[in-house]
């Protein structure tokens, strides 16, 4: 059997995290060891939780996701985050992944999509909702500067 990958749920909603929980350890491989209710709660949990993945709700009262995400990954910074969220604002978009989230999903998604999401995270990749990734790439292009024309030659070092 494979090793266990650890799970810390954070979300407000008592309802979201059972089900989540229930979700994720039809799973084999996955098994939850903690839940927060807020991003205060799971910076107190994390060291003792030792989690695999965070997967984090962005609007919770106390500390929002966001900003938990940024303080998990500055004190920890092996923390991986997933941010699970019904919001696809570019705002909370842009926002976590600018603090370090390594995937940002809709809760929308399939059980396996999301077990799929977490084993590629914990695997040190990263994942995005395609229609989040639309967003992200077009934000990329707008900010990234030109490429060169397509034939243009880059200069002689020696001329």
């Amino acid at each position: 059997m494979s090793e266990m990958i650890r799970i810390l749920l954070v979300d407000d909603q008592r309802l979201m995290r059972d089900g989540l929980r229930t979700l994720l350890e039809l799973e084999d491989d996955l098994q939850v060891v903690g839940e927060a209710a807020d991003g205060a709660e799971a910076l107190e949990l994390y060291p003792s939780a030792e989690p695999d993945v965070v997967l984090m709700d962005v609007r919770m009262p106390v500390m929002d996701g966001v900003q938990a995400t940024q303080q998990l990954v500055e004190r920890w910074p092996r923390a991986r985050v997933i941010i699970v969220t019904t919001f696809d604002d570019d705002e909370y978009v842009f926002d976590g992944l600018r603090a370090g989230a390594r995937g940002y999903l809709l809760k929308d998604v399939s059980g396996q999509e999301l077990a799929e999401a977490v084993r590629t995270v914990a695997g040190g990749g990263a994942l995005i909702e395609p229609s989040v990734a639309r967003k992200v790439l077009a934000e990329f292009s707008r900010l990234a500067p030109p490429a060169r024309p397509a034939g243009e030659a880059l200069a002689d070092p020696l001329s």
